[in-house]
């Protein structure tokens, strides 16, 4: 008799759930599109909450395709009537979206009404991206201008960089005291920017120590670097009318490994006594060994690198530092090249508008205008 009570009693709490089922609805009207202005991947779901959310905790949202199972896919608030899936979509794949309310006692209502198929799938033109096309819009017309301006021949300001400037005085020092001039391209191999920039800086040495007749020392730390190195040195001293003077011995590969490098250009330089020390590219724990080496034996010394941790080290032991932007500008400075100068101006002009917006932006989103600061977001 105790067991016929209790079959009772369940089954009179399985009727009372269904109740208390059947009286949660589910959203209406449910649609499911592909979310506009994005790359694909991503659909927007859309429903109309029910009358009577009293009893409604959330809203459970299923999908289905071909290949998948319904499964559920994401979940919503009461009060919530938009759902953007982007778990797992893919592209050009029809999908099908159910969705049923959920009570705080974990009950569930049916499901909705299936939506339409949908495709996911990427917009050839974004509209949230119009800010980003007018911002390089203004780039290239200040690009353009700059470069058309250097070539009439008007002068274009860039601002002296001591470092630079003194690599005449440096070189020819050397000269005069006929001692060779180390250069060290940094310890990143070549697929890195400051190594690149380093590349850069070589060639317009290379032309200088030639012209002043003297020796050039290169050490490098990967052997790719070398080559391009070896490239460099030699079109300078082509450049300088010196090609004969050329000696592909003084640019060449030291050790792959860091202290094993850095332990060798000491080496270099305690043996060879350069005049002068050029440090230019990416250095790290080797930087202070390397300048506290070149100032121990009285080298004038200009080192540049974009590593802000190892720019106090290069202050202390070297005579002139170049810091960060002004490695990658140093290339441009010192072949005069037009078109290289006209492309550091109109990046100038623009990190300049950039400031006045974010600034003007900051001031303005105080009082609640936002315009300037929506107009840089980019989703």
């Amino acid at each position: 008799m105790l067991i016929g009570l209790l079959f009772i009693f369940s089954q009179i709490t399985m009727i009372a759930s269904t109740i208390d089922s059947l009286s949660l609805k589910p959203p209406t009207n449910l649609i499911a599109f592909d979310t506009p202005d994005d790359r694909g991947v991503s659909i927007t779901l859309k429903w109309e909450i029910p009358q009577d959310i009293s009893k409604i905790q959330g809203y459970q949202i299923f999908r289905e395709a071909e290949d998948e199972s319904l499964h559920l896919a994401g979940y919503a608030p009461v009060n919530k009537t938009e759902y953007i899936d982007q778990i797992d979509v893919r592209n050009n794949v029809p999908y099908q979206y159910r969705i049923r309310s959920t009570s705080p006692e974990r009950l569930v209502s049916l499901f909705s009404e299936p939506s339409q198929k949908v495709y996911a799938y990427p917009q050839w033109f974004r509209k949230d991206l119009i800010n980003v096309v007018v911002i390089t819009l203004i780039y290239l017309a200040l690009l353009i201008y700059f470069v058309q301006a250097a070539r009439t021949g008007k002068e274009i300001f860039l601002r002296r960089i001591p470092g630079l400037d003194a690599l005449d005085e440096a070189v020819g020092r050397a000269t005069e005291m006929g001692k060779p001039i180390l250069y060290v391209p940094g310890i990143w191999p070549m697929s890195e920017v400051s190594t690149i920039a380093s590349m850069n800086i070589l060639k317009p040495v290379a032309k200088k120590v030639a012209q002043y007749d003297s020796k050039l020392i290169v050490p490098n730390r990967y052997p790719i670097v070398m080559n391009v190195a070896q490239q460099c040195v030699k079109e300078g001293f082509t450049e300088a009318g010196k090609p004969d003077k050329y000696n592909e011995d003084d640019v060449f590969f030291l050790s792959p490994n860091q202290f094993a490098f850095a332990a060798g250009v000491n080496g270099i330089m305690e043996r060879e006594r350069p005049a002068t020390n050029l440090f230019f590219g990416a250095f790290f724990a080797e930087s202070l060994l390397l300048a506290e080496t070149g100032n121990a034996i009285g080298a004038i010394q200009i080192a540049g690198t974009d590593r802000v941790p190892q720019l106090p080290f290069f202050v202390a032991a070297c005579d002139y530092c170049i810091m960060g932007e002004e490695l990658y500008a140093a290339s441009a400075y010192l072949s005069g090249d037009p078109r290289l100068i006209s492309s550091i101006k109109a990046q100038d002009w623009g990190k300049m508008g950039l400031l006045i917006s974010l600034l003007l932006g900051s001031v303005l989103s105080i009082f609640g205008i936002t315009f300037i600061i929506s107009w840089f977001t980019v989703r």
